[in-house]
């Protein structure tokens, strides 16, 4: 039978490999804390088209182990109820909570910067494998972690107890912090954010780190490393790409309905600049985020087969639809804001400076305002007013 230890001790050293883990404490805790505990009652696998469940209870406990100490994101959750051992067979449905790969949640840690003495608050505990690891370290009174799905809360709660940590663990929504635990450290999101909101910041010491991953895609989203100062403002930059779950506050709809319907009427039309198929890229997806925000990128197929692109926004009633043309792409745009006159501006000038990457953009959060720009291009400066 696979020894638990041992499969730990594969685990960090594969990280350590990939020049993640670089901390003594942190290869520590991943060879100590058992991420299968907190995998219970299963996990759902990706099959293309639908998911399969695997349960702790009923599975070859071999098997199970090598599941558990994969370096992948485990899906715990579909459609913001449904658990492996609800089912018997695979099933189709959208995953809504899981176990982040242990790359992405050791590199985010690292990147904290913790010492014992740190307070810290994390949004997002999903199984709670990731507050274990920072438990392990600054100790469980020191560590609050905030959970929207209450069950998904719960089941972190009675994990996290089983391996002997005692931490805060609160069912609310995180995108408030947690007040009655302030003034934090460091500041962890494991979900994905529109904005960062103020609420971090205000419960934030100043000097302490806000970290968190920005933007509504599911692509084109970058980590953001911010660091709170005397006047209650927080500056950094993104380190990075980053992916996560949106949360669940945030989460936007996708456009559905009849979309030439959608964009029957549009007050203006002309050729692009720009080939609207850059927004699959990261980074362009990124800078578009910035010059539109509320807008999405949409795919679909014409009914002679060709490829039609469209960006929506709802909330300022405005689209921007792109038809191709032989090699070059025909832009129809509607409503108040011309959307991909915006976009476009923004990846010409990002194209100009030489195609910087994400770790270019820099970010100060206020009260009031998101201000985000790139130092080698002048140019591309955006600011959102927060309402």
């Amino acid at each position: 039978m696979t020894d638990p230890a041992s499969e730990r001790r594969r685990m960090a050293t594969a990280l350590v490999n990939e020049d993640v883990l670089k901390s003594p404490w942190l290869r520590a805790a991943v060879e100590t804390v058992p991420r299968e505990r907190f995998l219970r009652p299963g996990v759902f696998l990706d099959e293309g088209r639908t998911w399969r469940p695997v349960t702790a209870v009923g599975t070859d406990p071999d098997e199970w182990l090598g599941i558990a100490y994969r370096v992948d994101t485990l899906t715990t959750q579909l459609d913001g109820h449904v658990t492996a051992d609800e089912v018997d067979e695979p099933v189709v449905g959208v995953p809504t909570s899981s176990s982040t790969d242990p790359a992405t949640v050791v590199g985010m840690i690292e990147t904290l910067g913790l010492s014992t003495s740190h307070r810290v608050l994390e949004i997002g505990t999903g199984t709670g494998y990731s507050t274990a690891l920072m438990c392990h370290y600054v100790g469980d009174d020191n560590v609050t972690t905030v959970e929207v799905d209450a069950q998904v809360a719960a089941r972190a709660d009675a994990a996290l107890e089983a391996v002997g940590f005692s931490t805060w663990t609160v069912a609310g929504d995180g995108l408030l912090g947690h007040p009655y635990r302030a003034p934090y450290d460091r500041v962890i999101a494991t979900c994905a954010v529109r904005r960062v909101p103020y609420a971090w910041i205000r419960q934030t010491r100043p000097g302490g780190v806000v970290l968190g991953t920005v933007g509504s895609w599911p692509w084109g989203t970058g980590l953001a490393r911010l660091t709170v100062g005397d006047d209650g403002t927080a500056e950094g930059s993104f380190i990075g790409r980053s992916s996560f779950m949106q949360a669940r506050a945030q989460a936007v709809a996708p456009v559905a309905g009849d979309l030439s319907a959608r964009t029957a009427y549009a007050d203006s039309e002309r050729r692009t600049r720009v080939s609207p198929l850059v927004l699959e890229e990261w980074m362009p997806a990124f800078l578009a985020q910035l010059a539109a925000p509320g807008a999405q990128f949409v795919r679909a197929t014409g009914s002679d087969g060709s490829p039609l692109r469209y960006l929506f926004d709802p909330e300022r009633e405005s689209f921007a639809e792109f038809v191709v043309d032989g090699e070059s792409w025909t832009v129809r745009q509607g409503g108040p804001v011309p959307l991909w006159d915006d976009v476009e501006r923004s990846l010409v000038a990002w194209q100009d400076a030489g195609a910087p990457e994400i770790d270019s953009v820099r970010l100060r959060v206020t009260a009031a305002s998101h201000r985000y720009w790139i130092d080698q291009a002048p140019s591309l400066r955006w600011e959102h007013r927060i309402a």
